[in-house]
């Protein structure tokens, strides 16, 4: 029996919030893993600069802009990215937002503007591709969740809340879309150094207090993550869904 492979060839990813941090490693890493990618965030400029990164490795790439807590946005988005490929094989739901303060101070806006973003939208970008999916006979969902959607953390409950969510969606349309030969998984990063928290990662309380709870005493890389989500993508993960993905450092074994 042949080990399924991990390539992507001939495969069409659409990554969500990929011109910066998590996602745009993650395009460039199904890249390199031969498929083609459709580059998604809310101005237009940054997602064609990236769609050009990856067309000069000699994949195809498209840059579309949108913004994915719109739903008319989104289905424009999922017609645009049809009318140049012909499919999405691959959507990784990626696209995430969160703020930093007390829960006592927590204002409406600021837990509807978190878990707009971390959750609603994950739900509306999974059920406008994944109408694609079960038209085309299948195809994989990756939810980027976090391993704050399985442990708590002080001063970001709305994004625990929203990625704990992100989870149970994953399990939840797993579950209802099985039977049309689409899998649904969660890929759950640790703390990851990106360009959007580097500032605040530098800070030596902030740094200490995070790398002191992490067994492999550092943070975890974007490269970190590219082999679990190729390997979510590709056939090699063929028999599973409904699961979430820990990378972590170690962090959720304590």
């Amino acid at each position: 029996m042949n080990f399924p492979s991990m390539g992507l060839h001939g495969r069409v990813a659409l990554v969500t919030g990929s011109t910066k941090g998590i996602g745009y490693g993650l395009a460039h890493g199904m890249a390199r893993a031969g498929a083609d990618i459709v580059i998604v965030s809310r101005n237009q400029q940054d997602c064609e600069r990236v769609a050009e990164e990856i067309r000069a490795t000699g994949r195809r790439a498209a840059g579309l802009a949108a913004d994915v807590t719109e739903n008319e946005q989104v289905t424009c988005m999922v017609d645009l990215a049809l009318q140049e490929y012909g499919r999405i094989d691959i959507l990784v739901n990626n696209a995430g937002t969160a703020i930093t303060a007390r829960a006592e101070d927590i204002t409406e806006v600021d837990f509807d503007h978190v878990t707009g973003v971390n959750l609603r939208a994950v739900f509306f970008v999974a059920q406008a591709v994944g109408k694609q999916m079960i038209r085309q006979g299948g195809g994989v969902i990756i939810n980027v969740a976090s391993i704050l959607g399985l442990v708590g953390e002080k001063q970001v409950l709305p994004y625990c809340a929203s990625k704990g969510g992100v989870i149970q969606i994953t399990k939840a349309l797993a579950l209802e879309w099985a039977k049309y030969n689409i899998r649904v998984n969660a890929l759950c990063p640790g703390y990851v150094l990106t360009p959007i928290n580097e500032d605040e990662l530098k800070k030596d309380r902030i740094y200490k207090h995070i790398v002191n709870k992490i067994p492999m005493r550092r943070l975890g890389q974007i490269e970190d993550l590219v082999g679990a989500a190729v390997f979510m993508a590709s056939d090699a993960s063929r028999y599973m869904t409904g699961q979430s993905l820990v990378i972590d450092g170690g962090w959720t074994a304590q």
